[in-house]
């Protein structure tokens, strides 16, 4: 990865694809995703995982995950 293509502190948030977004699904669930643009998440309700997106790029990995709290 080039310097230039990491995210400047500061700057905003690259976005997803949108039809990427149509396409990806929980890996444990196999259920749709919720993006959640502020905190750059992907939210698995049935998995109650939040997984990562940096740079604009999703990180499907279950152990990356942030477990969601009750809600």
């Amino acid at each position: 990865m080039r310097d230039t293509d990491a995210t400047p502190e500061g700057a905003a948030p690259r976005p997803i694809d949108r039809k990427l977004l149509e396409l990806l699904v929980c890996p444990l669930t196999k259920t749709t995703l919720e993006y959640d643009a502020e905190k750059q998440e992907l939210i698995s309700r049935a998995a109650k995982l939040a997984y990562p997106v940096r740079d604009g790029i999703p990180i499907m990995l279950p152990d990356e995950a942030r477990k969601l709290e009750d809600e």
